[in-house]
């Protein structure tokens, strides 16, 4: 008999059942430490979700729970020949998994910050993927809750200024809350990513999520559930994925409805006139058009509407229509929200060239409806408020690998705006003593821009050593909107790994970020002279974009004497000249952009994670401050006497907050699963120019949830029940004052929540 030949089938055999194994194990895999960047490729072919291993490895002992465990023991079943669509499909998924990490690699925050959340994570979380984006991202470093009002959550204390990536392709700003058109049932990783960043991100700044979309879910199956409980509270969702020859496919449903859309004013259990209603849907199709090259589509949209919520008891202050004396329990203002998005890419790895060019587009619209008299009556103007933008785009990224230590990443991008804003208001003529008079009347406000972006990096990821890797880079900014602007921005970094475990990082990154260009829209303030609506300041200067510096230091080291520990820190310090910030300034949910002279952010965020067999635990801690002066830009939205103190001190931000932690873990035990999460901050600021803060908040959240193998293995029906702030914790996180607020909002008040889904 030929050896080699029979030599060759053994192996062949071997890496089908390494293929198959790898399939079968990849809800383990999802849990696997991120891969390292900057290693030069390898050549052994992963399993979807799972990395190559980059050099010898020891023998890790996993410890299967429930369906899983009995997946892997051997059955009649396991001895079956793969069809030959089976081992297509394996094929079409090795290659996209290859795919993947070359896109990985592409897009590599080389000595930046980055938290990583994998599929496990979330899954993990008190509610699961039931809980929307933006508060499982508080379970981050330094991210702060806020009212749906001013943008929902703020990374290291910045007031938006976060970029969301979908597989490596940036998505344009919207007009109003972008991260609830993201559901957190496509998420297969994510990672946020924080400090010195490269020079292929720009523009949003603060931080960047980074979203890989699900890659274990084209196997010809899907799930279906239901869940709810308090506050009228329920969603219904379904997903489905498969593979046709080369092309994976993958979509998702989901409608939400809740008593409690927005946060409540008050601190009652049940909100006033609070309904809101949602629905989602989100596509992905990827064709593999030869071994080195795929075709991907992803598309998403999201439809929201929402009753503004009531605050009894209010006093009015001006008479319309004959009414002075309306029941502000009674108001009836709504808002509706509609967002859209599409990306088409092509991507290529061969030879040591990566490269993915995509284009991608997104409409937005958001328009809220007064109610006509009754926010006369309390605010002596009503306001009809529309937004609308359309963006469409190119965005290019290269990487070049030349030899061993050097790999050069270039690439560009470009985008054009075409933004809609309109304002029709109602408001009470004044008469010549400066008095309101019954007389409304109504006055129209528009402006229509089409602005362009445009922005080039070039990089090179220099590895000096085996330890040490140098990034430096340029990458440069022009903005042609309101205010025409650019800025050449040099990027360097250093990455040392003394030992194995040890990572640090340090950096520099000079910034530039344009205003979003709805929330920069002028106002004709000579529309509403002497009338209620007429401010008291009658500055008006357009805003500006932001220009920092940020310098980043930090450092990850596992902990051996305690197996599965890793701790890390991360300092950074920012210098900012015509700060952003953003504020709602009316009734309206919808905000509006100023600029300060001058500002400074500063911070601490210490970590830990914790994983070991069954048991995961995580804990996160930060220490910020960011404090500005001087506003230039949008004065006519200040009071005169906060003006003149902002123009003489340096006022904390409205959205800065002292010190902001976040625990959880879990645990498995057989088909069950146990979860904890918890969120404290110190209080975000109130009162004149930010003077004060609202007290400290503790939420507690807690979750179980159990598998039945009611139709297969691996097909399993799971059971869950969650408690949202079990200690029924009545804490606000606005009261209403402080610059850019105009309403207060309270936490979350106890809820109990159950489902059920089913995978088939």
């Amino acid at each position: 008999m030929n050896m080699s030949g029979k030599a060759e089938r053994y192996a062949a055999i071997g890496v089908a059942s390494l293929l198959l194994c790898g399939l079968n194990d990849a809800a383990f895999a999802q849990a696997a430490p991120a891969p390292e960047t900057d290693l030069p490729p390898v050549t052994v072919t992963a399993p979807p979700n799972r990395t190559a291993p980059s050099g010898p490895r020891k023998p890790k002992t996993r410890v299967a729970t429930g369906s899983a465990r009995r997946a892997r023991r051997p059955s009649a079943a396991s001895t079956v020949p793969a069809s030959a669509e089976q081992l297509a499909a394996q094929a079409v998924a090795g290659q996209n998994s290859r795919l993947d990490q070359a896109r990985a690699n592409l897009l590599a925050p080389t000595g930046a910050n980055s938290y990583e959340m994998s599929r496990q994570f979330l899954e993990s979380l008190p509610q699961g993927t039931n809980t929307t984006l933006d508060k499982a991202l508080l379970q981050a470093p330094g991210v702060s809750q806020d009212s749906a009002a001013s943008g929902e959550l703020h990374v290291r204390n910045e007031h938006a200024n976060l970029q969301y990536r979908i597989n490596g392709v940036m998505l344009p700003d919207g007009v109003g809350a972008f991260g609830q058109i993201i559901d957190t049932g496509i998420v297969g990783s994510m990672a946020l990513v924080t400090g010195a960043l490269p020079a292929q991100y720009g523009l949003r700044t603060a931080g960047v999520l980074d979203i890989q979309t699900k890659a274990d879910a084209f196997n010809n199956s899907g799930s279906i559930g239901v869940y709810g409980g308090s506050h009228g509270t329920f969603t219904t969702s379904v997903d489905y994925g498969g593979t046709i020859g080369q092309t994976q496919y993958y979509v998702s449903g989901r409608y939400f409805g809740s008593d409690v859309g927005i946060e409540n004013p008050t601190p009652a259990y049940n909100a006033i006139h609070d309904r809101t209603d949602q629905e989602k849907g989100f596509a992905y199709v990827s064709t593999a058009i030869d071994p080195t090259s795929r075709l991907t589509y992803i598309g998403g949209v999201s439809n929201g509407n929402y009753q503004i919520p009531n605050n009894p008891g209010q006093s009015p202050a001006f008479t319309a229509y004959g009414v002075s004396n309306f029941d502000s329990a009674l108001l009836g203002e709504r808002q509706q929200e509609f967002n859209q998005f599409n990306v088409v890419a092509y991507q290529k790895s061969a030879d040591g060239l990566d490269y993915q060019i995509a284009y991608f587009n997104r409409y937005s619209q958001l328009h809220f409806t007064p109610d006509p008299v009754g926010d006369l009556v309390f605010n002596g103007v009503a306001s009809d408020v529309y937004r609308q933008s359309t963006i469409n785009g190119i965005q290019e990224d290269t990487s070049y690998r030349l030899g061993y230590a050097h790999t050069l990443k270039f690439g560009f991008g470009f985008s054009a705006e075409r933004s809609l804003v309109n304002n029709g208001s109602t408001v009470l003529p004044l008469d010549d003593a400066g008095n309101p008079v019954d007389a409304p009347l109504s006055v129209f406000d528009s402006s229509v821009k089409t602005g362009y972006l445009f922005s080039s990096y070039i990089a090179d990821e220099w590895k000096i050593t085996n330890q040490l890797t140098l990034n430096a880079g340029l990458r440069f900014d022009q903005m042609w909107q309101y205010v025409d602007a650019n800025q050449l921005s040099p990027r360097i970094s250093l990455t040392w790994k003394p030992y194995e475990g040890t990572i640090f990082h340090a950096g520099y990154a000079r910034n530039f970020t344009p205003p979003e260009q709805v929330l920069a829209a002028p106002t004709n303030l000579a529309l509403v002279q002497n009338a209620t609506a007429q401010p008291a300041v009658t500055a008006n200067d357009p805003v500006l974009p932001e220009r920092s510096h940020v310098f980043d230091i930090g450092v990850t080291q596992k902990v051996y004497a305690i197996p599965g520990l890793e701790i890390g820190m991360d300092a950074y310090y920012k210098i900012a000249t015509d700060l952003l910030d953003d504020g709602q300034f009316g009734a309206a949910y919808v905000l509006t952009a100023f600029n300060y002279a001058k500002g400074t952010n500063e911070g601490v965020e210490l970590t830990a994670t914790y994983n070991n067999e069954n048991l995961h635990l995580y804990g996160n801690v930060a220490i910020a401050k960011q404090v500005a002066t001087t506003v230039v830009s949008n004065q006519y939205l200040f009071d005169p006497d906060e003006l003149a103190f902002i123009a003489n001190n340096y006022v904390n931000t409205d959205h800065a907050q002292t010190l902001t932690a976040s625990v959880g873990g879990w645990y498995q035990w057989h088909d069950t699963k146990f979860s904890a999460s918890l969120i404290y901050g110190s209080g975000l600021r109130d009162g004149f120019a930010n003077t004060g803060t609202v007290p400290p908040y503790t939420q507690v959240n807690l979750g179980i949830s159990h598998d039945f193998n009611i139709v297969a293995a691996n097909k399993p029906t799971t059971l869950r029940f969650d408690v949202v702030n079990l200690f029924d914790t009545v804490y606000q996180i606005r009261d209403g004052s402080g610059i850019g607020v105009f309403a207060p909002q309270y936490g979350p008040r106890r809820g109990f929540y159950a489902g059920i889904s089913q995978k088939f």
